[in-house]
């Protein structure tokens, strides 16, 4: 199969499907779902195309978009890529400071912002960069100022196309290849200096012929986009969806998700694992409130469903006629309903971004809720290994997917090779070259291949951490912001595979006495002082302050202060004053898990 360029690949759909949704958002005022034909679609698209070529958009210059979920930021990126630019997504939760980096490393001339705050930070980075000259407003409700630095995407797209740019944007189609540079995509490194990841039109046409090789869909499904479009993971599901012509929802608050799913139904999607953990929590509180009688049933339903699903039907393992039975019985009375919080329609559902626990992925399955857990990296196009139909086991991230590569290296660092593979870091040859080996990408993950040749992940090498939710953090980032202050003597970010960031700090003991004795607080003891309301209020300020220049996902959420320092005699530092994370993790995991129970 020739490797096609999205702009291509999106243009064939358009002329296959016409009138058939490609994609759907929720109107404000009549909070209704309205479709998107594949033609209105396309329609934007060019559109969209040749109001960048007005502009003087070149091939591959770099074009960014920092939004929130919205058909327009798919409509933009598509629109870039078809006319041969790169797309530079940037989060919408990023900082004004991190929103800059990535403008002037990627010297992007055209910026798509999709609220007022995301404009406000623009309109600052465009009076100090050289490089930036429109910013274009993906929302009208936006106030924007009277500039020619500053327009509403439907005034940009409705401005007429001379003879040329139709001419020119014919060109591009015509001369637009797989081997064009498609997307750079940052992603935050352990010195909080992010890395532009490289991906090219052929990465991306190959991750959609190896998931159409893993994955039973049809054009029949509909798939709930909530995740960030900013994040590969996301993206590159959206585009395997409209390559497939799954009907997508893009869903704008991820805070009403629940309520999404119920009224979406949706067949398929992708998700992380916050969003099982915080179901699996509420399904826990629920049977905890409910009486004896329902208690016993929804075990005995449980019971039956990991039997029939986990030991019969995950192994391709005939299901006696009694089990079918009691599964009817237990699916019509139980197992349905907590499929019902899925919105009931549910064929799979592929998650990434982080380990699941296995005892989770077990329990979902057990009431046929089909979580195909995986590993990727945006360096890899995301997708690298992912749960099959049938022998998946549950500790595992699946198989290497079709066409896709996998052994294991030095200090059992999981090597990777493959066409999902990244060019390289943007403008960084030294970091690439060190990631490479031997043609096999090194993931800076530690694992091992199971003897049934699963991907079993077994730990991090790269002091990077990662949030359930998916997003990188960089903990000597945050502790450097910290360390800083004066009331703050040592600091351990907290983070890998958790819902949020916290961490365990040690303040200099000299100046809280100090500010105790000026606020007039008496205590006993240091704990006295540390558990004391007005010194605990102080603390959360000055954390709010220094994290002010991060984005939500990175910063701390709750802290705990401790009465002793790390020490190197305790094993909690090395010599030269490093901390020694996970001695400080199994010392201290009663006071870390107390952070996150909600």
């Amino acid at each position: 199969m020739t490797n096609k360029h999205i702009g291509l690949e999106i243009r064939e759909k358009i002329e296959k499907y016409q009138n058939k949704n490609a994609i759907y958002y929720k109107e404000k005022e009549t909070n209704l779902w309205i479709g998107i034909s594949w033609n209105n679609f396309g329609n934007r698209i060019k559109k969209l195309s040749k109001a960048l070529i007005g502009f003087g958009v070149k091939e591959q210059d770099n074009i960014g978009i920092f939004a929130e979920n919205m058909p327009e930021w798919i409509i933009s990126d598509i629109a870039i890529m078809s006319i041969r630019a790169v797309t530079i997504p940037i989060y919408a939760t990023n900082s004004k400071k991190e929103t800059e980096y990535i403008v002037n490393d990627a010297e992007i001339s055209v910026l798509f912002v999709g609220c007022q705050e995301e404009y406000n930070k623009a309109v600052e980075i465009l009076s100090t960069c050289k490089y930036l000259k429109l910013i274009v407003a993906l929302n009208n409700d936006i106030k924007i100022q009277k500039s020619d630095s500053s327009i509403y995407v439907s005034d940009f797209m409705n401005k007429e196309a001379t003879k040329e740019i139709d001419v020119e944007l014919q060109k591009r189609y015509y001369e637009a290849e797989s081997t064009d540079l498609a997307s750079i995509i940052y992603t935050s490194g352990t010195t909080g200096e992010p890395k532009g990841v490289m991906l090219d039109h052929n990465n991306f046409a190959t991750s959609l012929q190896a998931h159409d090789y893993e994955l039973d869909v049809s054009e029949k499904d509909s798939s709930l986009s909530f995740l960030p479009l900013s994040h590969i993971y996301e993206r590159s599901w959206v585009f395997f969806c409209l390559h497939c012509g799954i009907e997508v929802y893009f869903n704008q608050n991820p805070k009403l998700i629940a309520e999404v799913l119920k009224e979406v139904k949706p067949t398929v999607m992708c998700t992380v694992p916050r969003i099982f953990e915080k179901i699996f929590s509420a399904i826990q509180d629920k049977r905890q409130e409910a009486s004896p009688t329902k208690m016993k049933l929804a075990s005995w339903a449980l019971g039956i469903g990991n039997n029939y699903y986990n030991k019969h039907k995950r192994i391709d393992k005939k299901v006696p006629l009694a089990l079918n039975l009691k599964y009817k019985i237990a699916d019509k009375l139980v197992l349905s309903k907590l499929r019902e919080v899925f919105g009931g329609r549910i064929k799979f559902m592929p998650c990434g971004g982080a380990p699941l626990s296995p005892e989770m992925v077990s329990f979902f399955h057990s009431f046929g809720l089909n979580i195909k857990c995986g590993y990727g990296l945006t360096e890899t196009t995301a997708t690298v290994s992912l749960f099959g139909y049938k022998h998946f086991e549950f500790n595992s991230a699946g198989k290497a997917i079709h066409g896709t590569e996998i052994k294991i290296g030095e200090n059992d660092e999981v090597l990777v090779k493959g066409p999902g593979v990244m060019r390289g870091y943007y403008k960084k040859p030294v970091e690439t070259a060190e990631v490479f080996k031997n043609g096999w990408f090194c993931t800076g993950d530690a694992g091992k291949i199971d003897d049934k040749g699963n991907l079993v992940i077994t730990d991090r090498i790269k002091d990077l951490m990662k949030t359930s939710g998916g997003k990188y953090i960089a903990p000597q980032k945050l502790e450097s912001a910290l360390i800083n202050d004066s009331f703050i003597e040592q600091i351990a970010v907290i983070g890998d595979q958790q819902k949020y960031v916290t961490a365990l700090a040690v303040p200099s003991f000299e100046n809280l006495k100090k500010y105790a004795l000026e606020h007039k607080i008496t205590f006993k003891d240091i704990e006295e002082l540390l558990n004391h309301n007005q010194i605990k209020d102080m603390f959360e300020k000055r954390f709010e302050e220094l994290q002010k220049e991060f984005s939500m996902f990175e910063k701390i959420k709750k802290f705990t202060l401790l009465p002793k320092e790390f020490s190197i005699e305790a094993g909690e530092i090395t010599a030269t004053l490093k901390l020694k994370r996970k001695v400080i993790q199994k010392k201290y995991e009663e006071l870390i898990d107390k952070m996150y129970k909600e």
